[in-house]
């Protein structure tokens, strides 16, 4: 360790460490001496197995949130929630040395109150995988709490399917007219579910699709950008065909012209306004795997819609009408 006075007057830190050198600049020695003091402290806590003292839990949420979470696919959602962590949850404030797996089970006890239990679980895993980190590659500390509390149970899958009736009800409301090219985002709201019914893809990869991902003569959907991050083809029924060629005009690049906020947002305008409030846009993905479910096997549908495991194609997105079912039995 070195501490030098440089010609601004500042005074530059040096540390050398395992072949490694860190470096940094602070106004006073004191600061830098205060730095010097808080690495050796740290690199003592995590060759005796202690917690590193002088941190908190929102300290571990903010450096992975600055270091890690910017290469996920969810990045952005991370953030926003490790934000409103350190904002609003008191648990963030509990130094790391007084962190017990008590105080998980108070927070999830607390955010239940408030939230799903999805919602609880979806943030437990990001609170979880932020602590796993800092034990793993930072030994910040020598466990993770968590692993010694239950997480919430998980709410059944939904099981809500549209009606053909309903789809009406939201065409007519969205303005949308299967001959007539649709103008407003309204109506394109429109033509976005009834490409999802016939799809099965999700909202996000039917805004983002764009023209130069598609073969209307090989009736195919070349999706880069999926939830799982893995690329898949989607095949397209003439009434998918016919719902592009609609589109046409309306974007250069993308096809629906129409973003993910926008359609979240006057699907929700559309479908409250027609008395269907418990009804969700990606409820068109459960009804769109279960017609096709008639139509291809279960490996061909699993490629469709890209899933890895055929346990959740089966539980959340596959639900037949059962009366149906029995007149194939006849």
């Amino acid at each position: 360790m070195s501490i030098d006075k440089l010609p601004s007057g500042k005074w530059r830190a040096r540390i050398y460490r395992k072949g490694q050198r860190k470096t940094k600049t602070f106004l006073t020695k004191l600061d830098a001496q205060e730095w010097e003091r808080m690495i050796n402290a740290e690199e003592h806590a995590q060759l005796v197995g202690r917690p590193v003292r002088g941190k908190t839990l929102g300290d571990v949420l903010l450096r992975y949130s600055e270091d890690v979470s910017p290469k996920h696919k969810g990045a952005r959602w991370e953030t926003m929630r490790i934000a409103r962590f350190i904002r609003e949850d008191s648990i963030a404030k509990i130094a790391l040395e007084e962190l017990r797996s008590e105080h998980f089970a108070h927070w999830r006890d607390n955010r239940l109150k408030d939230v799903l239990s999805s919602t609880v679980n979806r943030e437990w895993t990001l609170m979880s995988a932020a602590i796993n980190t800092a034990v793993k590659e930072w030994r910040w500390l020598p466990n993770n709490p968590m692993s010694a509390v239950k997480r919430p149970a998980q709410p059944k899958p939904r099981d809500r399917r549209i009606t053909d009736d309903e789809v009406e009800r939201l065409l007519y409301a969205c303005g949308y007219e299967r001959d007539t090219k649709p103008e407003t985002l309204q109506s394109r709201v429109g033509a976005c579910l009834l490409f999802a019914i016939e799809t099965a893809m999700r909202a996000g990869e039917i805004v983002g699709l764009t023209w130069d991902r598609v073969d209307l003569k090989a009736q195919t959907a070349r999706l880069t950008e999926t939830k799982n991050g893995t690329a898949r083809v989607v095949p397209l029924s003439k009434e998918a065909v016919r719902i592009i060629k609609q589109m046409r005009g309306t974007d250069e690049n993308l096809i629906f012209g129409i973003g993910s906020n926008q359609l979240e947002s006057l699907f929700r305008k559309t479908r409250d306004r027609v008395l269907l409030s418990d009804l969700h846009f990606h409820d068109s993905r459960r009804e769109a795997l279960t017609r096709l479910a008639e139509k291809v096997d279960a490996m061909t549908l699993a490629k469709i819609s890209g899933h890895r495991d055929l346990r959740i194609l089966q539980s959340v997105y596959y639900v037949p009408n059962m009366s149906d079912v029995a007149k194939h039995l006849n």
